[in-house]
Formats: structure tokens, sequence, C-alpha cells
């Protein structure tokens, strides 16, 4: 079978082996025909084979008559930003994010600037499925435009939330992994007009990593290792298209994706009380910040688009996903790794304190993630079998299977992106969180295998 996942969030797949150029330029022409021959922008994260799926791309986005605004090498927060900014009907993002080199993709935009939600995704592969394309003829095909500076809009954004004289004054060193991703144009320029001392790993956006892409403890030991050596202040890792970040402390010690989010959260709210909400996947750390502010506290169902809905019908000032995710309303409706920097920096100007300081102070709780290559049509079983054979003081379905009880909680389900299943367990005591972990993964195994229920 092709190695090809289509959803409401998108394309991704493996290049020659379900990602070819005449699939590429069906899904573009009924992004195209969606948009009605309107303003698109189109961005990508540096991978090697995004020429190629571009030119495929283009293909499609001007047969059905619409007008792109090439923005080349972009974030997918950029890409998300210049959709508002420019007032444009969509945007696409060329990025397979996180996964190996051999992959890429694509991620549309609805005119919010806000990744598809499931009624704009469902209708996009209805139109693929049909292929009802509206081809225009010679007259009347797209234009392309390539923009001078597509990050500066994104820029200066950023710059406004925060007070960058003061950080300024302190000069922050920070090391800065870009992991040859998307990250690497825009990320140095804002940390430098910050007045950072900067040191950039990976800053050329060629997609050829040097370490496994995704922001985790184990592909993060050269950062961790250079923060050390430089005696910086922080590290900072983005994933390839620049939406998730991940923090390295002063001493060198990975402090994770999940309290990316949670700093932001405490930062935000100091000064801007209101509702948060994260996903189902995300630590209870976030939570406690919410409780401590007194502030409304709600969890959607795994996906950037179930977050960005939930935010928006709630009026929320801050939310985001414990990936590293931190979603800012007053920037865009996309995950942003550039305003988690510009929000830590701008903290830790006013506190005076070194980052493990801050770090001390939050909630203590160990969350341990494993995951299983398997077959989606395997997941609605192995929720079943978890929740029988796992007894808990509340079972909550709808996105996969989350368990909880008054001092963890354990969640399986399958991933939108990758051919996965996911077990996430989060307890105050480590052994706890990776012994729950262990024994829903057993589970899961045994289901995937065909050796359980």
């Amino acid at each position: 079978m092709p190695q090809r996942i289509l959803s409401i969030s998108g394309l991704r797949g493996i290049v020659g082996d379900g990602l070819e150029p005449g699939y590429l330029v069906d899904f573009a022409s009924a992004l195209g025909t969606m948009y009605d021959g309107g303003t698109v922008i189109l961005s990508r994260d540096g991978r090697s084979t995004g020429p190629m799926v571009k030119h495929a791309v283009l293909a499609g986005l001007l047969a059905t008559g619409c007008r792109v605004l090439d923005a080349d090498i972009a974030s997918t927060p950029t890409c998300g930003v210049l959709v508002q900014h420019l007032k444009a009907a969509g945007g696409l993002q060329i990025t397979a994010s996180h996964n190996p080199i051999e992959w890429n993709g694509l991620k549309p935009f609805g005119p919010g600037g806000s990744v598809f939600d499931q009624a704009r995704g469902e209708q996009l592969i209805e139109l693929l499925r049909s292929r009802a394309f509206k081809f225009r003829d010679g007259h009347h095909l797209g234009t392309i435009e390539r923009l001078a500076d597509p990050h500066a809009p994104h820029l200066d954004r950023v710059l406004a939330l925060v007070d960058a004289t003061a950080i300024r004054a302190r000069k922050p060193k920070v090391v800065l992994d870009c992991t040859h991703g998307s990250g690497g144009l825009l990320g140095p320029r804002l940390l430098e007009t910050l007045g950072c001392e900067v040191h950039v790993l990976g800053g050329t956006p060629d997609g050829l990593f040097e370490h496994t892409p995704e922001p985790t403890e184990q592909n993060l030991t050269g950062l961790c290792a250079e923060v050390r050596r430089l005696g910086a202040d922080m590290g900072f890792a983005q994933d390839p298209d620049a939406d998730r970040l991940a923090i390295v402390d002063e001493n060198g010690r990975y402090i994770g994706e999940e309290l990316t989010l949670a700093l932001c959260v405490d930062h935000v709210l100091k000064t801007r009380r209101g509702p948060v909400v994260v996903n189902g996947s995300t630590s209870r750390v976030t939570a406690d910040i919410a409780a401590k502010y007194g502030c409304d506290f709600q969890r959607s169902h795994v996906g950037e688009a179930n977050v960005v809905a939930k935010m928006q019908a709630l009026e929320a000032v801050i939310g985001g996903e414990g990936n590293g995710g931190l979603i800012e309303p007053k920037v865009g409706w996309v995950r942003d790794s550039f305003v988690s920097m510009a929000y830590v920096l701008a903290e830790l100007a006013t506190r005076r304190q070194p980052l493990s300081t801050w770090v001390a102070e939050l909630p203590k709780y160990t969350i341990v993630k494993d995951k299983v290559t398997c077959d989606r049509a395997f997941v609605e079983r192995a929720c079943a079998a978890l929740k029988e054979r796992i007894p808990a003081e509340k079972a909550q379905e709808g996105d996969g299977l989350r368990l909880d009880w008054s001092d963890r909680w354990v969640q399986v389900r399958g991933s939108n992106t990758e051919p996965i299943v996911r077990v996430i367990a989060e307890a105050p005591d480590g052994d706890l969180a990776r012994e729950l972990c262990r024994q829903a993964m057993e589970i899961v195994r045994d289901v995937c295998d065909g050796t359980g229920s």
C-alpha cells in the first residue's frame, strides 16, 4: 500500500511511494476549487523534496485560477499569519512536520489563517475523491507573485507582545536548534532583534536533518551539550516547520515540550486573565496554572483545529497542545514556536532569575509518551481492551480513550498524521506514570499484533 495519510488536517506521505506528482496536482486542484480562484499563500518547510512538491502544487492551483503569493521557505505559523495579513482566501504549507526525511505533505489553511476544521477538511476530501475540479481555460489561469519579505508581518506581531527593551537589557545567550527547517529564517532574526546572543544549530533550511527532527529529549542531546559548553541561558529547539518548541535550561537540562505551553500560560495569565484551552493529551501542569489565576480551563479533542475551534468558542486568551505548540490569538490561530520563545525571554527579563528557578516553581508531574506502529483500524479495539482491563474512576471516549483517576491519567489514541497509536500517561510519581504507560502499551501491542481481544 502507498505510504500516504489523508485526513481533514491535510496530507502526508513518502515521496515516491504515496506522494507522487499526479496526486499532489489533484490535491492542489481540489484546494484551488475550494478557494474558487482566490488568493493563496504558498510556503514550504525547507525539505529537499519541497521544490518538486511545490511545482506540482502550483500546477493545480494555477489550473484552477488561483493567485498564488509565494513565500517559499517559511514556517507554518508564518503561513497562517500571512493568510490573515494579506486577506487571502487560504494558504498551503508544504511540510511533513516532524516526520522522517523521506516524508513530505500538505497542510491547508482557511481564510481566517487557521488549519482546516472538520467541515472544510471533509469538503476537500470529497472534492479529491470526486475529482470535480473547476479548471479554468487558458485566458483565466492563475498567477504567481513572489513575496519579498514574507517573515516581516509575523515578526511584527510577535514583537508587539513583549517588552523588547527589557529583553535587550538582559542580553540573553541562546542556543537555537532549527533542525535544518524553516525556523532557520525567522528564528535567529527574532532573537537577534530582541538583543540575544544567538548560536544557531541546523540553521540552513535544507531539510538535511542532523538528528531525528521531533524535538524530544532523546533527539536533543546535542543541543543540551551545546548549552552547557557555551554557558548559555537557555536552548530552544524547533521542529522542521517551526510550529512546536522544546526548551533546555541553563544547566543543559531538557525541560521538554509539555512545559513550553505551561511556562507561556503562566506568563500570559499574570497580566491577561481568561479561559485556557488545551487538548486531551496535555499535562495537568497547565490546568493547575489556570486554577492558580482563577481562570476557566477546558480540554478539546487532540488536533490543532479542535483546540482552535474551542478557543474561538470560549474566547480563550491562550491555548495550545502539550507537544510544544502554543496558540496565541493575538498573532494567529496556529501553533507558534516564535511566540513561545518571546514569552519565555520576556518573563525571564522581568524575573532576573535563571530559567531553572522558574521551572522549579511549576507543579511537578511526570508525563510518559510511547507509540506503536499500528493500523488505525485497530484503535477502537485497543481502546475497548484498555477500558476493560484497566478500571478507572472516569473514562472519556471520542478521541481514542482517556482514563482518569484523582492522581493520574492515561490516554490511547490513533495519530492523525502517522500510522501509529500513541500512549500517554501522567502522574505525580515517575514510577507510577511509567508503569501505567507500560500496562497500556502491553494491551495495545497485544491488539495490534492480533494476540489481544
